[in-house]
Order: structure tokens, then C-alpha cells, then sequence
């Protein structure tokens, strides 16, 4: 019997010079160069096989490229969402710059970084809609990196774009640090996203939405618990969200708190979901 592959659906990789890592003194312990290296030595500690390699705001396709051919050099990783701004008049030929690419079938998906944008409503303008549909006529999968407050939004853009599937990084990054607060708040808005057929979610970056310093897997527990009730696990993935997850977590022991919460390693968790979603086994 062949023993599931084990996928990590969101990690990074990157040099110390992204801006957004001296935008703030505390991303300090993780403004260095992080490369395939200690990429590799990370899995194998962790008992993960395969990956998916997520764009890192460096803000232009350029990344995308680079990781496209890292992508084709590096066996663990098995796909790239790559980086689309969802306000470029370019962007039908940003995408099919990536079609062209030698290594186009490592892009799995892309995704803009929409927790950046101020307005809570962003996903539901009509020209962003517009630009959705032409991500779907490109790649399968849409990652949405939001705040709880624009997750309303993504439901919407799930309910008006169909044909393209919605795959919610770090479960829309609700406040763990808030206890019980935080999960009323998040639930309340999570809620009418996870009912889109269309919708996938990760369970990555919840320890860095939680107390750095003293988190436990117990914090995590209740989140992690809502998700299965309104996702199911045939509609999550596990993600590391390595390196970030390093300000409070080393990889392993995010690997290890999401295995203690759940109570057993979930086939679709940590492999299935992703594999499917992501249509890793095409490449």
C-alpha cells in the first residue's frame, strides 16, 4: 500500500533585501536569506515530501519567474502561485507571460496581496471581478490573502467568479490572540465565504495570529475546529507558512501542533486537498 504524500500547501522562500522585512523591527529574526536549503532540511525534520512554493511580496512577476524555474530544478517543490496584481491593466499579459514560461506547469495559481489594500470591499469591485475572470481563464486557483474584515468581499468574488477556485491563506488570518472574541468575529465572517463550493481553505499562520511568546496548540484548537465543521477536511490543507511562522514556531512544531489538534494525521490535511485543489499530480 502506498503511503500518502505528505504536501506543505504555503511556505516562502526569499532574500533579506524584501522590503517588507525591515517595514517593521519585528520581523527582524527573519530578515535573512532563506533558500532551498534550509527549505529541504526543514521537510525532512518535519516529515513533509512535497510543496507548494507561494509568492513572498516582492510585488512583481519577476518572483514568479525566478520561482517557476526553482520550481523545475528543486523536486520537493511541485507548484508555484505566483504573484498578480489585480489592478494592472496588464494582467492578461502577466499571465500569459507565465503560460509562455518553460516551466508554466508548476504554476498552480496566483494570488495578489489584498490584505494590503485598504478597502474592505476591494474583492467586489466589478473590475476586480473582471480581473478574476481573467485569472480564471489562465490557472485553476486564486490564493486570497485577507483580513477578516475583506472576507465578506471574497465571498462575493467566490459567489460572481465560479469557475475559478478560492483558496483562503491561514484561514483569513482571524486574531488567536483574542481567545474567544476572535473566533466569534472571524466565524461571523468566514462563514458565507466557506459555503461557496468553490472555496478551499489552509490551516497555516495561525501561530503568528496568536501570542508569539506563549502560544499553545490549545489556542489554535478552536479555529482549527470551526474550519473542519464549515470547510470539512476534503476542503483544507495543512501550510506551514515557513519562514514567517519562525517569529513564533519553528516549522516542526507547527507540523506537530496541527497533527495534536486535529488528534490524527488527516490524509486530505496534509496531502489530499492540496494535491487535488492545486492539480499537483499534472505536472
Amino acid at each position: 500500500m502506498t503511503t500518502p504524500l505528505v504536501i506543505d500547501a504555503h511556505h516562502h522562500v526569499w532574500t533579506s533585501d524584501y522590503p517588507w522585512l525591515a517595514s517593521k523591527p519585528e520581523f527582524a529574526p527573519i530578515r535573512r536569506d532563506y533558500g532551498v536549503a534550509d527549505l529541504r532540511a526543514n521537510l525532512k525534520a518535519a516529515g513533509v515530501d512535497r510543496t507548494v512554493l507561494v509568492e513572498a511580496d516582492w510585488g512583481h512577476p519577476s518572483e514568479t519567474v525566478e520561482f517557476l524555474h526553482l520550481a523545475g530544478a528543486t523536486d520537493e517543490i511541485a507548484g508555484v502561485v505566483g504573484f498578480a496584481d489585480l489592478t494592472d491593466p496588464g494582467l492578461g499579459a502577466t499571465l500569459a507571460r507565465y503560460a509562455n514560461h518553460p516551466r508554466a506547469r508548476y504554476l498552480v495559481g496566483v494570488r495578489d496581496q489584498v490584505q494590503g489594500r485598504p478597502d474592505p470591499g476591494f474583492l467586489a469591485r466589478p473590475e476586480v471581478v473582471q480581473a478574476l475572470k481573467t485569472v480564471s481563464q489562465h490557472v485553476p486557483t486564486f490564493d486570497l490573502v485577507v483580513r477578516v474584515d475583506q472576507l465578506a468581499a471574497a465571498a462575493e468574488a467566490a459567489a460572481a467568479v465560479p469557475e475559478l477556485t478560492f483558496v483562503l491563506d491561514h484561514l483569513g488570518k482571524p486574531q488567536v490572540r483574542d481567545g474567544d472574541a476572535g473566533l466569534r468575529a472571524w466565524r461571523e465572517a468566514v462563514t458565507p465565504l466557506a459555503k461557496r463550493p468553490n472555496a478551499v481553505a489552509k490551516l497555516s499562520g495561525l501561530v503568528t495570529e496568536a501570542d508569539w511568546e506563549r502560544w499553545q496548540p490549545a489556542d489554535l484548537r478552536p479555529f482549527v475546529q470551526a474550519a473542519l465543521e464549515l470547510f470539512g477536511p476534503d476542503r483544507l490543507m495543512f501550510g506551514s507558512d515557513w519562514p514567517v511562522c519562525e517569529l513564533a514556531a519553528t516549522y516542526t512544531q507547527v507540523k506537530d501542533a496541527l497533527t495534536e489538534v486535529l488528534g490524527r494525521p488527516d490524509p486530505d490535511i496534509l496531502g489530499g486537498t492540496a494535491a487535488r485543489v492545486y492539480q499537483l499530480g499534472a505536472q
